[in-house]
């Protein structure tokens, strides 16, 4: 093969002839050559942006921005190069299509920025949906993508509605996809045509809980409160609790109302500060709370404070428990049975599907729920973190090890 030859197989016009792709970043060619996973210059590249993120007035307005800027600076991406102990004969697979949810604002940079680490260049259909981070990210990587030539090449940021033949035209370039969404939407891509040595990542929709010590609430200062309280807020309210990682119900161990009141209390006080109820939101939660007390015989007291908090108290846990899940401040609560974790955590073992991914929690040790999952063989659970990060996504995601996953091994047999 010659250099002619090689130049053909590398530059991929990505141009599908539809009006209706915008291209936010890049142009309609990608450089298809992949890369070394973590290489100097994709990291080079990150801390870049890290450091222009945050210098940046209005990014730094966004905390899911900043925390994204923290994560992409070089230390930490070193960090994760040398915890990974990756073989030297990695290299990118080649060309990654993304296909982002519509809901969380900066979750398509973190897809982008996994790929690639791993080596890879990347075509990433953006939310069609407004968000300010959006037009933030562009921008900024936009600026500094000028000074990266090699990065600049392997880029293209793309939105366009819902098609199917738009999707399929990338799916047939692609030798991996990530996909994010629901599972009726995930479901429906993959029938679409794909390259048949394409490997896909798929981010279905997941089901995540808190746990919570009822006796390590009662021991706070108002100083830590404070900061549990904040925690809970970027977990939850912050992201309407859209995202997956953020918990849907709260399990309480050593629960007692004086706990709970002194818990929620702190948190409905944090929430006021920050957070803005859309009218259409307070309609659905209160409409939520009528449903859940006409049809399901699980439900107990109700409680509503400020529109901002409904708290629904469960007498007893429904076998389809992932169906319970609210939004903008709408939680489940349930007391365990028992005074010690492990006793609590078996009650709740039979209901824990594939469809649960993250735990958060106060006041309890990670290691029992650790050891809880793992001797019980449950099938779900992926993430054990406590309040506060929910949110922060990673190399390794929903189980899979991302950077691997979209890597590939020159083998010497």
């Amino acid at each position: 093969m010659n250099v002619t030859d090689i130049a053909q197989n590398t530059i991929i016009q990505i141009n599908s002839q539809e009006q209706h792709v915008k291209y936010l970043l890049g142009t309609d060619t990608i450089w298809n050559q992949p890369l070394r996973p973590y290489g100097q210059e994709i990291i080079s590249f990150f801390n870049d942006i890290s450091t222009a993120l945050l210098r940046d007035s209005e990014a730094k307005q966004y905390p899911d921005i900043v925390s994204y800027a923290f994560w992409c600076r070089k230390a930490h991406l070193m960090r994760l190069k040398e915890n990974a102990c990756l073989e030297k004969s990695r290299i990118g697979r080649g060309l990654v299509f993304h296909i982002t949810p519509s809901n969380i604002p900066v979750n398509f940079v973190f897809s982008y920025s996994f790929s690639l680490l791993a080596g890879n260049a990347n075509i990433v259909r953006l939310p069609s949906q407004y968000f300010p981070q959006v037009n933030i990210l562009t921008r900024v990587f936009e600026s500094v993508l000028k000074e990266h030539f090699e990065i600049a090449r392997r880029t293209a940021w793309i939105q366009y509605p819902a098609n199917g033949d738009i999707t399929a035209f990338y799916s047939r370039m692609a030798d991996a996809r990530m996909l994010w969404g629901g599972d009726q939407t995930i479901r429906k891509i993959r029938l679409e045509e794909c390259n048949p040595k394409s490997t896909d990542l798929c981010f279905a929709d997941r089901y995540s809980i808190g746990l919570i010590d009822g006796n390590a609430i009662l021991g706070t200062s108002e100083q830590e409160l404070g900061i549990l309280a904040e925690n809970f807020y970027n977990d939850t309210w912050l992201m309407d609790q859209n995202a997956c990682s953020s918990p849907r119900i709260l399990f309480w161990l050593h629960s007692s109302e004086a706990a709970k009141t002194k818990f929620w209390s702190a948190a409905v006080s944090h929430a006021k500060k920050k957070y803005r109820l859309q009218p259409a939101s307070a309609v659905d939660k209160y409409l939520q709370a009528c449903n859940d007390a006409i049809n399901c015989d699980c439900i107990g007291n109700v409680e509503c404070i400020e529109n901002l908090l409904y708290r629904v108290h469960l007498r007893q846990l429904p076998e389809e428990l992932v169906q319970m899940r609210g939004n903008c401040g709408y939680f489940y609560e349930y007391d365990l049975e028992g005074n010690e974790i492990e006793t609590g955590l078996n009650h709740i073992s039979h209901f824990v599907t594939e469809k649960y991914q993250t735990v958060t929690y106060f006041g309890i040790d990670p290691n029992l729920i650790q050891k809880w999952v793992l001797d019980n063989g449950l099938r779900g659970i992926d993430r054990i973190v406590p309040f506060g990060k929910a949110m922060d996504v990673n190399v390794v995601w929903d189980g899979y090890d991302v950077i691997r996953m979209l890597s590939r091994i020159v083998n010497l047999g």
